[in-house]
């Protein structure tokens, strides 16, 4: 998805990463199912704030979803 005012000031997406696995790491104490579905409405509140705010087209949320599915359903066969 590409996003329409992103710069490189906004830092990268490896700290984005690794500051967003340091915040799940203290929430160990929730199961996982719990942490899918906060995780997920809180997904759905991101994504529909980037389309109101004209940073992405329906179509792009759409195939971030679909990509995001096949992503997570992927199975290592080798």
């Amino acid at each position: 998805m590409a996003f329409q005012d992103a710069t490189a000031d906004d830092g990268t997406i490896e700290e984005c990463l690794d500051e967003i696995n340091d915040f799940v790491a203290t929430l160990g104490r929730y199961p996982p199912t719990m942490l899918a579905a906060a995780m997920r409405a809180h997904l759905e509140s991101l994504l529909r704030t980037l389309l109101e705010l004209d940073l992405c087209t329906r179509q792009e949320i759409r195939d971030f979803v679909k990509d995001l599915g096949r992503e997570a359903l992927q199975h290592d066969d080798g």
